[in-house]
């Protein structure tokens, strides 16, 4: 029995669970109230698809002579499916990892038209191992049932969204309540007996739905409803990314029928008030904090508390008790190495800031506080949370979901990493600061950092500068090329279909990435069409960007707001030529492909110079001093042995300092005193010094002993030591 239930409706992610319920969890756990968290998702997968659930699926009635042939092959197989889901599961669960041979035999699982596309395969995926191949074939199984589903019994069933486009622009609540008002669907009968089960088992007094997508939000409705159906006096509340965005202007009261509370933005102080209300309530006026209800037959906003909300570094460490960690799926769906990371495998989720520290681009929701108010916590807080998250999930990868890492916070984070001596893995996304330096991305890569995600959105500098994004192209490639130096794979977030973009820039922002590719500077990329929303500058401001919006009365959702851009251009006719070409430069093939043989429609030439790239990267400042630049020293395993050189040249004492790296051996000669002066300063400048030493101070040091400090500094063993990563200058 708990106070609380948290729970994410179906569905998000199949390989690790949505984070923001294991936040309230844990900020709960420091306010001493009790709480019980469920993923509805994965239950509702696990049931699905299960001996049982495949045999309700094939169970139900269909007319075989008015379904596709796919549908009638499936079918036809049912037996097949029956016998090998139980199987397929756990060898996606990590439990059986011999199977793998069996799926790879391809003769094991029973193959529908997804498997068409295993021609493809070699292409896309190369040599790839024996669990990630068995992976791949694995998801296009479960993808032929799905597709089965949709067919037959569920159109609105999708493995990460339940009814999507119900929640997509919904300014009216109609269509929703509509479907709502009816029958209960296939997927619903698992939803709600899973939920029935739970309320049973729990008997809580408040139900928490964290809702963060479109795809969530029928099921959470759903829920709602059943609730109020079943358990009227149980409290229901809605919070989480959908409602932070797309609800801050609800009038309709039928909302309320469903839920009692919608709360805003971060949920810590919302939710604890709502927990005094339902827990203890008390005659005097309840207070809540961004907060809509029902008051006097009315929707009312309540805002009236004045209790400040709490400081990240008061909120807790994420709490993943009561998740089933070892029951989610890793799944391999598309050759796309940054989605691998989304799909395959279980990662902690943290937070390194709240906010952007940019908080300027202008399709971005700046306006709202979740980017609007940035706060970063302190390096020294964030690994003890990752500590704290091994010790209970077992779990050694960390997903950082910030909107914008820090580039100086994610130096500390190496540093304190390294100086724990952890082994860990973590990937977050980033902007394309200058301040990623060779030194920095080799210092994160050393921490674990295995790939960051960023926004180079349209690859043109006017557009750039439109978007005030604070980055040019030049810059993007080369903190690209950094980080791929270092070892880090980049993944770029690309857009089309900015307002005012011509079509030259849209094949000029290709020619662009497709250089970056050629250079091997990116890996992975995703093109979206440009998406205006009601909170960003170009929402609030359309004219100021040249786009007309097409408005609407909002009773329910806003957030996409349709609009027409005064250059007229159909934008999204480049997606399919955008999309394909990115497939192709992903896997290295067809650089030298006119980009007009990509579209079925005439577009110009490129404008840009089929060296620009290339030409970007040339200019490399490698003998600069800055003496503010902080130095870390990463090695103690340095042999130092005195030896006398008697060439004719040349004859006198010298010291071979050699120092013994991971993957190599760096040997130098110095004079014997800089070399005695040299060994002092990593001894006494070790990683585990959190002080760290600038380089001024350095050649301070150095000139109170010998003369001409840039003369040593950029001399040729010195160089080889900043290059072989034994000083890294920060």
């Amino acid at each position: 029995m708990k106070d609380l239930l948290l729970i994410t409706p179906p569905f998000t992610q199949l390989n690790t669970p949505y984070p923001a319920t294991a936040y309230i969890k844990g900020f709960l756990n420091t306010k001493n109230i009790s709480s019980y968290q469920i993923d509805l998702g994965l239950d509702v997968i696990l049931a699905l698809f299960s001996k049982n659930g495949i045999r309700k699926i094939f169970e139900t009635e269909v007319n075989l002579q008015e379904i596709s042939e796919n549908s009638q092959r499936i079918y036809a197989l049912r037996e097949e499916y029956l016998k090998t889901i139980d199987q397929v599961i756990p060898f996606l669960q990590g439990k059986t990892p011999t199977l793998a041979r069996q799926i790879c035999s391809m003769n094991f699982l029973p193959e529908a038209s997804r498997f068409n596309q295993l021609d493809d395969m070699d292409f896309a995926f190369g040599n790839m191992g024996l669990q990630d191949k068995a992976k791949h074939l694995a998801t296009l199984y479960l993808e032929d049932i799905s597709d089965y589903i949709i067919e037959n019994i569920d159109a609105d069933f999708g493995f990460s969204r339940y009814a999507e486009r119900l929640g997509k622009s919904a300014n009216s609540f109609d269509e929703l309540y509509s479907k709502l008002s009816g029958d209960q669907t296939f997927i619903d009968h698992f939803t709600l007996q899973i939920l029935k089960d739970k309320l049973e088992l729990i008997q809580p007094k408040l139900v928490c739905f964290s809702v963060p997508f479109p795809g969530n939000l029928y099921a959470g409705f759903r829920c709602a409803q059943f609730i109020r159906e079943h358990h009227p006096h149980i409290k229901t509340a809605m919070g989480g990314g959908f409602p932070n965005t797309e609800l801050r202007e609800v009038k309709d009261k039928r909302v309320f029928e469903f839920f009692d509370f919608i709360t805003l933005d971060d949920g810590e102080v919302p939710l604890e008030l709502l927990c005094k209300n339902v827990l203890n309530p008390s005659e005097d006026e309840a207070e809540f904090k961004r907060t809509f209800l029902i008051e006097n037959q009315e929707v009312t906003y309540k805002n009236n508390s004045k209790k400040h909300d709490y400081k990240q570094a008061d909120i807790g460490t994420p709490d993943y008790t009561d998740l089933k960690l070892d029951q989610y799926i890793s799944v391999i769906e598309i050759a796309n190495p940054m989605h691998s990371l989304w799909s395959d495998g279980r990662w902690n989720k943290l937070t390194m800031a709240h906010g952007c520290y940019w908080g300027k681009c202008t399709f971005c929701d700046i306006s709202l506080d979740y980017i609007r108010i940035y706060e970063p916590i302190s390096a020294k807080i964030l690994v003890d949370r990752m500590e704290e998250l091994i010790q209970t999930t077992g779990e050694t990868g960390f997903h950082f979901v910030d909107e914008a890492a820090p580039p100086a916070l994610m130096r500390e984070v190496a540093l304190e990493i390294l100086r724990r001596n952890l082994v860990v893995t973590w990937w977050t996304n980033i902007r394309f600061e200058k301040s990623f330096t060779r030194d920095l991305c080799y210092l994160l890569k050393l921490s674990g950092c295995v790939a960051v995600s960023g926004g180079l959105e349209v690859a043109s500098d006017r557009l750039l500068q439109l978007i005030d994004k604070g980055v040019s192209v030049e810059q993007v490639a080369r903190v690209t090329r950094n980080f791929t130096e270092a070892g880090i794979m980049v993944h770029a977030y690309l857009m089309y279909g900015y307002p005012t973009q011509t079509v030259q820039e849209t094949v000029d922002s290709l020619e662009m990435v497709r250089q970056m590719f050629e250079m091997g500077i990116l890996q992975s990329g995703f093109w979206h069409q440009f998406a205006m929303t009601a909170h960003s500058p170009v929402g609030i401001n359309p004219e100021k960007f040249g786009v007309t919006p097409v408005t609407e009365e909002i009773l329910f959702a806003n957030n996409d707001i349709d609009f027409k851009d005064k250059t007229g251009i159909d934008h999204s006719k480049f997606s399919f030529g955008l999309k394909k070409s990115l497939f192709n430069y992903m896997h290295g093939i067809n650089f030298e492909f006119p980009l007009q043989q990509w579209f079925d429609f005439k577009i110009p030439r490129t404008t840009v110079h089929p060296d620009y790239i290339h030409d970007c990267l040339l200019d490399d400042a490698q003998f600069t001093f800055k003496g503010n630049s902080k130095l870390v020293f990463l090695t103690k395993n340095v042999i130092a042995e005195n030896r006398v050189k008697n060439k004719k040249k040349y004859s006198g004492a010298y010291t071979l300092l050699t120092f013994h790296l991971k993957t190599n051996i760096v040997k130098i000669d110095l004079e014997q005193d800089k070399a005695e002066w040299l060994m002092g300063v990593l001894e006494e400048n070790s990683i585990e010094n959190p002080k760290k030493l600038t380089a001024q101070q350095l050649k301070n040091q150095f000139e109170e002993n010998f003369e001409d400090f840039e003369l040593f500094w950029f001399s040729k063993p010195m160089q080889q030591l900043k290059d072989n990563g034994v000083i890294l200058s920060l």
